[in-house]
Parts: C-alpha cells; sequence; structure tokens
C-alpha cells in the first residue's frame, strides 16, 4: 500500500484534534482490504523525553475499554527498537486480519515542528535517528517534535516535556474523536462493533461522519 499524501495538521490550532480525526476517517475509509480489528501500536521509549510521545499516547488510550481496537504500547510496556520486531510477529499471529494505525514521534523541517502528520501507509520507526527498522503501519500518525539533522538524539533527549505532553493529549483526543461511538448511532459502524453495556467504547467510524477539517496542510498543499 503506498503512500498517498501526509496531511500536516499545525498542534496548537485549537480545531487540531477534529482535523486529525478528520483525515483519519478519510484515510480509513480509502483501505482496500478487508479487516475485523484495529491495532493502534505507539512507538517509543519512555526513556528519552521527545521519544516518549507514543507510550504517552498509549498509556491515555489504554484506559478506555475497545471490543475491536486493541493498544501496544504504553508507559507500562512500551514498544521500542528492542521488541518492535518480536511486537509485530505477535500481533500478525494474534490479529491476522488486522488494520495497523501506527503512532511514533518524528523529526521533520524546522517550519513542521509541531505538525502532526498522519496518512496511508507504513512508518520507518527509528530512520530519524538512523535505525534499521522494519517498516510498519497500514495508516500512521506522528508528532514532530524537533528538526532533522545533526545529533537526532540528543535533540530528543532535550525536547520539552511540557511539549510532548501537548502534542500527546492532542493525538489522544484526535483519536479517541475517529473511534467515538456518537458515530454509531449514525450508521457509520461495522455491526457487533460496539459494547452498549459499557459506556467508554470507542468504535470505528468512516469519513462521511460530516465533520470538517479547516486549513489541513498537505504535501501538495492544503484543504479546507
Amino acid at each position: 500500500m503506498r503512500r498517498e499524501v501526509s496531511y500536516y495538521i499545525r498542534e496548537k490550532k485549537r480545531t487540531a484534534s477534529n482535523e486529525l480525526a478528520h483525515v483519519l476517517k478519510k484515510c480509513i475509509g480509502q483501505i482496500d482490504r478487508s479487516w475485523k480489528e484495529i491495532i493502534i501500536l505507539c512507538i517509543g521509549s519512555d526513556r528519552i523525553t521527545g521519544d516518549s510521545l507514543g507510550p504517552l499516547i498509549g498509556q491515555q488510550l489504554s484506559r478506555y475499554r475497545w471490543k475491536n481496537i486493541h493498544i501496544y504500547g504504553t508507559l507500562d510496556a512500551p514498544v521500542h527498537a528492542l521488541n518492535l520486531e518480536s511486537t509485530l510477529s505477535g500481533i500478525k499471529k494474534r490479529h491476522p486480519s488486522a488494520l495497523i494505525l501506527a503512532v511514533d514521534a518524528s523529526l521533520g523541517s524546522q517550519k513542521h515542528i509541531g505538525y502532526i502528520t498522519a496518512g496511508i501507509g507504513p512508518i520507518h520507526p527509528g530512520s530519524g535517528v538512523r535505525k534499521n527498522l522494519p517498516a510498519v503501519g497500514d495508516l500512521y500518525i506522528t508528532g514532530i517534535l524537533n528538526a532533522s539533522g545533526s545529533f537526532e538524539h540528543f535533540l530528543l533527549q532535550t525536547t520539552r516535556l511540557s511539549f510532548v505532553v501537548q502534542m500527546a493529549d492532542t493525538i489522544t483526543d484526535g483519536i479517541l474523536r475517529t473511534f467515538s461511538p456518537v458515530y454509531e448511532r449514525r450508521g457509520l459502524l461495522p455491526d457487533g462493533w460496539f459494547h452498549r453495556e459499557e459506556r467508554r467504547d470507542l468504535c470505528w467510524a468512516k469519513e462521511d461522519s460530516g465533520l470538517a477539517a479547516l486549513s489541513i496542510e498537505t504535501s501538495s498543499g492544503s484543504i479546507s
């Protein structure tokens, strides 16, 4: 599955989480294969401030109860360079028909620091710090926390925790909005996804939910 476009969303915008939800639903609706579950794979290490974005998001998402959505990568059980391959192998065995949403921190250009990117296709964890790890994901979300260039490890280590936490909060909110049970009442969910007896179950929604994205930048321009 090739990546067609990356959407860039400025995290500090008031509408950032709504825009991220819009993009994710749009991308999910474009997946051209069948799937029965969603894996949200949050990649990173809790030992490096800038690399803790994924585990922070996974930790927040793990507080919610799902039927067909599974979280991998939290502060308690991070998924990082040393266990990524074994984690992917386990996911393949336990969830052979799953759609994988990969979430990770990233480095980018100076002008894109503080932006969230999302789109279709895999990401390459560790590429910003010159690690050779397997590509992962049918969809992806990354938070650009610093500029790429020299001394990447140092840049990640010196990234402010408050910046990472704010980015994690916005991405988490966007994911929760994407899978909100409100869309089940609009007939936009696969049958059997919603636990009616549980107050905090979150489910899959397609892009025609009506949420508008405002000035979401893409690699080829912007959309309104």
